[in-house]
């Protein structure tokens, strides 16, 4: 099997069901963003990380895939691969246990500090963004609404995760100065 077909060639893209396309359509920017996320957390994964992060890391790669298929099917009686609530509770379940290790916060911080944290903050600017283009999608096609709270929840995940990375290597936020 060849990876290219040409059938892209004319600027449209076949979705799940057969259903054709423009590439310029809302659904492919929101699911091509979080591709691009899933790319960008990728970059992080390549970094040592501790057992606990990497694991939590590894799971939701495999979650914005899930994202990006629900996201690709316009045919919300499919039930197979989509974005449910126990994925969103995991998030809120791993932001509070990573947050715990945390001191609140008292000021705005810049993204930054290690080199795997600020990887780990821009994968979280790309997840803000494929939020922001599936909120645009919903605006105009039915969604599952899951997928908007999943990635609102993982850009919060991705912030704090940052924050702990740079804490467990024992360098500072960088904060915001005034």
């Amino acid at each position: 099997m060849k990876i290219y077909t040409k059938t892209g060639d004319d600027g449209n893209t076949e979705l799940q069901g057969q259903l054709r396309i423009s590439k310029s359509h809302p659904r492919i920017f929101a699911y091509g963003a979080v591709d691009e996320a899933n790319a960008a957390l990728g970059m992080v994964l390549a970094n040592p990380l501790d057992e606990d992060i990497f694991n939590v890391l590894q799971k939701i790669q495999n979650d914005l895939f899930v994202v990006g298929s629900d996201l690709s099917n316009p045919n919300l009686n499919y039930l197979k691969n989509r974005v449910s609530l126990e994925m969103i509770e995991e998030l809120e379940q791993n932001i509070d246990k990573f947050e715990s290790e945390l001191p609140l916060l008292t000021n705005f911080i810049l993204p930054g500090g290690s080199v795997t944290a600020s990887q780990l903050h821009f994968a979280r600017t790309v997840v803000r963004r494929a939020e922001t283009l599936t909120v645009q999608l919903a605006e105009k096609d039915e969604i599952n609404s899951n997928c908007i709270i999943y990635l609102n929840r993982l850009s919060d995940l991705f912030f704090v995760m940052g924050r702990l990375i740079n804490k467990r290597n024992g360098t500072e936020d960088i904060l915001w100065k005034t």
